[in-house]
């Protein structure tokens, strides 16, 4: 029966009961940020970091392990854990589909888009642009427009993330457990380059990987296995809501992942279409990812370790999402409250708490030793992905935007920039707390995720026309860009102008807003954008030769054993020599470098 709340019945409002740290948790911390920062010294010494290549594309010296873990790293940062167990929490496994478009997206990545780059000898996405279609103007403003994502969008999600339960649910002091974590950060990446990045993300995707499923047969085993989730999730009811109203409701369809096309939260279109067009964005263009795939020792490492990313993608559903409904079923009162001024309470956020899910489960279910992992867990979350961030920002800036101010610099003062930038996103990143944290209590967090879904979408068909259609030249990629990033950011504007109501209030958004999904406007940005780069390029001349190279169609065949060494070259233009098969090694490609 549905109880009114006329008069609230007041929860427990201390979600997280101060704990004080156990002599074992305290020991798993330390034995943890040990092994980070051995792992991230002994990588400093390992590799070599005195020249450009060295220090930005880890000498093009690593495994398929390693770039496949720090792939995965990269990608699942603290804002992962927080927001899918939320969306689990508040709508079921939906949210899924976003990883496991990724498991496609990542082996495009590998298939089709790295050959391409690699025979471009680029560092950056922006210095690929600028090689194939000539001029600055699109490689400039592609670098500035990244930078503007990475600080804007990704460092505020995962801080907002990190400080959730970093103040919330251990009750540290966020200031000095930020700095402090920052500061071991930066000690590996300013002075290890890339390489300390992705052999520290390896470390942390294992730990991460240990400490979730740990969690997640807890919490399994607490609610009866995946039998007792799909009973229970369904009368996961906070005890304070409003009568004759789906306020704090399971949604009927939790369970399912290709939901109605029209009255859903995710469509199904437009997860199959509507979701890709970021997707192909994030992992085959994002600087972050491609990154790593450019230091690997040769295409078939670089192929593995995409491989081993898209299987490590089925985990999310089972370690975040499905947790993030079992803590619902746990705490229903706490995690799915369903009146605004109780949530206001609760985690001072009046549209929902399920973000709280998670950190909830870590405090509440494991025992003394386990919860020092989890919390090791967390924070390697929050590490790796920062660092990605930082040493990916700081390539951007240093190769595509200092390069152009002072193009005969040399390499001394690149790596010298390079570090520099790395300690100044440091900084920036400490001074957003305090804008994380009055966005906690409102919708900053939301608007704050939605930029980069308004954004993406013409950059990915500019990338995707640019790499595969031949006829496609400078003007058309940057009005292609213009355009379709100025719709993209007038829909920002009318989001932020007229907000979702809260449930239970009246939609009075505009049609545009109210009844066009974001994944249906991200197709519609897409195809506007593709057809300006058409129209235009059609209408003015053809790009050079020697750019239409830099296609697919452009690009040489690979057969072993001539495939490769143009992808690690520097540039195309760079000598390139066979190497006799060495029978003492594994019979696949065998490639000599040519000098960087």
């Amino acid at each position: 029966m549905e109880t009114t709340s006329s008069t609230p019945v007041t929860p427990l409002w201390d979600v997280f009961p101060q704990r004080t740290l156990e002599a074992v948790d305290i020991a798993v911390l330390v034995l943890y940020f040990v092994f980070v920062l051995a792992v991230g010294l002994w990588s400093m010494w390992k590799t070599q970091r005195s020249t450009v290549k060295g220090y930005f594309l880890a000498g093009g010296q690593m495994v398929w392990w390693p770039v496949g873990a720090s792939l995965f790293a990269s990608n699942v940062g603290s804002g992962h854990f927080i927001g899918l167990a939320g969306s689990g929490a508040a709508s079921g496994i939906a949210a899924t589909a976003y990883e496991w478009n990724g498991m496609f997206s990542v082996l495009v990545l590998a298939w089709l888009f790295l050959p391409i780059y690699i025979a471009a000898g680029v560092t950056t996405m922006p210095e690929y642009l600028q090689k194939r279609f000539g001029g600055k103007r699109i490689q400039m403003f592609l670098a500035i427009l990244y930078l503007f994502i990475y600080i804007f969008t990704k460092i505020s999600v995962d801080m907002y993330a990190g400080a959730l339960f970093i103040q919330q649910a251990l009750h540290w002091d966020l200031y000095i457990a930020v700095v402090g974590l920052l500061a071991i950060t930066a000690v590996y990446t300013v002075a290890g380059g890339l390489a300390a990045v992705i052999y520290t993300d390896a470390l942390q995707t294992f730990i991460m990987l240990i400490g979730a499923v740990t969690l997640m047969v807890f919490s399994f085993v607490e609610v009866g296995g995946l039998e007792g989730l799909q009973t229970k999730y369904f009368d996961a009811i906070p005890s304070s809501r409003k009568e004759n109203s789906s306020c704090g409701l399971p949604r009927k369809d939790a369970f399912h992942i290709f939901r109605d096309p029209v009255n859903s939260d995710l469509p199904w279109p437009g997860v199959l279409v509507g979701m890709t067009i970021p997707s192909l964005w994030y992992w085959c263009t994002d600087q972050v990812i491609v990154q790593r795939s450019l230091a690997a020792k040769n295409l078939s490492h670089a192929k593995g370790g995409s491989l081993m990313t898209s299987y490590l993608k089925i985990l999310p559903l089972f370690m975040m999402v499905m947790p993030g409904m079992i803590s619902r079923i746990l705490f229903p009162d706490l995690v799915a409250c369903a009146d605004a001024e109780i949530c206001r309470k609760i985690c001072g956020n009046p549209s929902g708490c399920s973000d709280i899910a998670y950190p909830k489960l870590v405090l509440e279910l494991l025992p003394t030793g386990l919860r020092g992992l989890m919390m090791s867990v967390m924070i390697a979350a929050l590490m790796s992905s920062l660092t990605s961030i930082f040493n990916s920002a700081s390539t951007i800036f240093t190769m595509d935007l200092w390069k152009h101010f002072r193009p005969r610099c040399s390499e001394w003062e690149l790596m010298i920039v390079g570090r520099v930038f790395v300690l100044l996103l440091t900084v920036v990143s400490i001074l957003w707390i305090p804008l994380v944290q009055a966005g906690q209590g409102g919708q900053l967090f939301i608007y704050i995720q939605s930029i980069s879904s308004y954004l993406q979408p013409p950059v990915a068909m500019v990338f995707i026309l640019g790499c595969f259609w031949k006829r496609a030249n400078e003007k058309g990629a940057f009005w292609g860009l213009v355009i379709g990033l100025l719709l993209g950011v007038i829909r920002l504007v009318l989001d932020f102008i007229y907000p979702e109501p809260q449930c239970g209030e009246t939609d009075l958004r505009p049609g545009v807003v109210k009844y066009m999904h974001y994944l249906y406007f991200s197709m519609v940005l897409a195809t506007i954008s593709t057809l300006t780069v058409l129209v235009v390029s059609l209408l003015t001349e053809p790009p050079s030769e020697e750019m239409v190279r830099l296609t697919a169609k452009g690009t040489p065949s690979c057969s072993p054993p001539s495939c490769g060494s143009a992808g690690w070259s520097a540039s195309s233009r760079a000598p390139r020599t066979r190497q006799r098969p060495n029978p003492s090694r594994s019979p696949g490609l065998v490639w000599r470098r040519s000098r960087w």
